[in-house]
């Protein structure tokens, strides 16, 4: 059985990480979300993954290549306009000729989710919907289920709405009759595959299979933090050899530090934290529960928690005799898009190329675009847009 993978979307909600990256790529435990979702692929024992692919597509193709690397072998279709999972789906239909799983591409779980579809799917015939229980119900497409089956599928519906505890797992089996279906789906500006299945239910039966196992979806900021230290619990710390370890330094297990890492004296890496390639983390500074992208600077006696750190960022590395920079974290009220979201753990979002100067202070759920410069001493809060200069 093939393997189709939804990987075409941006994800604004995560910008400004997003604003160069598409959002599989970004990185939990130091490898890209999308890494993990073509593993479970794999390891249930497919061998053809096709990856649907549209914004900042080289970036996946460049790393995927042609499947090798992970035993499979994996195609590219392109999804010039992100319009929707079904009108994604039937950008893969060429590449199909039998039953097929679809996976989403920003959302980990285990091979046996999987294989527990897939299986369901070889002994009914009928279409196989993965379903999960969440926090947050109202974030996703709500299913409701009766003896196994899909009886109403309802897209992001309001909290009072909220009919049942399962929601839409992105993992499921079809036959090649679904692009039909899809294509006489009406859309509501982008088409998605829920409204097709919901539409399905008035004729066919919809298997629901509920999910064994872990379901780490990355939707927000915070959830890049969370499922981050979640990844690390449960695959382990790791150290890559390259990566060099002060003696008067301290890292945590579990941890993980990329090639070229360079923690220094006197600095302290608490649990939960990604280092990612040639990051740089300076005499006595702290970081804890972060993820810092490739060639991030941390100077010396920074404090960073809860905090993700773009490619090529500087944080405080010029300071002087004084206080350093700081993003101390905890809890703070974000908005996204239209969107308050309360009471969230989220210290900062750094961006690509952004350059924090010594004395700074981020107050908690601060989001500092790509390339944007504060100066010495400021204090920031709120959404800053990138490339701004902000002085004290």
């Amino acid at each position: 059985m093939k393997a189709v993978i939804l990987a075409a979307g941006e994800g604004t909600r995560l910008a400004p990480l997003t604003n160069v990256r598409p959002k599989p790529m970004l990185p939990v435990g130091n490898r890209p979300v999308l890494e993990y979702v073509v593993e479970a692929a794999a390891e249930a024992g497919i061998d053809e993954v096709i990856l649907v692919v549209g914004y900042k597509r080289e970036r996946i193709q460049n790393h995927f290549g042609d499947g090798d690397a992970w035993g499979i072998d994996v195609t590219y279709a392109v999804q010039d306009t992100q319009l929707g999972t079904g009108n994604a789906i039937v950008t893969a239909e060429s590449y199909i000729g039998g039953d097929f799983v679809v996976l989403n591409g920003d959302r980990i779980v285990d091979a046996s989710f999987v294989e527990r579809v897939i299986a369901e799917r070889e002994r009914t015939g009928d279409v196989v919907m993965g379903v999960t229980r969440v926090d947050e119900p109202e974030l996703y497409g709500v299913v409701e289920v009766e003896n196994g089956r899909v009886v109403d599928v309802t897209e992001k519906p309001p909290v009072h709405a909220v009919a049942s505890e399962f929601v839409n797992g992105g993992v499921y089996a079809f036959g090649p009759d679904v692009f039909a279906a899809i294509r006489r789906t009406e859309p509501d500006g982008e088409l998605a595959i829920t409204k097709t299945l919901d539409e399905m239910l008035e004729s066919h039966v919809i298997r629901a299979v509920q999910n064994p196992g872990p379901w780490l979806d990355v939707t927000r900021p915070w959830d890049l933090l969370t499922v981050n230290g979640q990844v690390i619990d449960r695959d382990g710390g790791r150290r890559a050899g390259s990566a060099r370890v002060d003696d008067a330094a301290s890292v945590a297990e579990p941890t993980v530090l990329g090639e070229g890492t360079s923690v220094q004296p006197g600095a302290v890496v608490l649990r939960g934290t990604a280092l990612g390639e040639n990051v740089t983390v300076g005499p006595n500074a702290v970081v804890e529960n972060s993820i810092l992208l490739p060639d991030a600077v941390v100077g010396p006696g920074v404090v960073l928690r809860d905090c993700v750190v773009g490619a090529n960022a500087v944080v405080g590395a010029n300071a002087v005799v004084g206080p350093n920079a700081t993003v101390e974290g905890g809890a703070a009220d974000v908005v996204l898009g239209d969107v308050v979201h309360r009471d969230v753990r989220l210290g900062g979002v750094i961006g690509d190329n952004a350059d924090l100067g010594g004395g700074v202070s981020a107050a908690p759920g601060t989001i500092l675009g790509n390339g944007a410069e504060v100066g010495r001493g400021a204090a920031i809060d709120g959404r800053i847009a990138p490339g701004t200069v902000v002085r004290r």
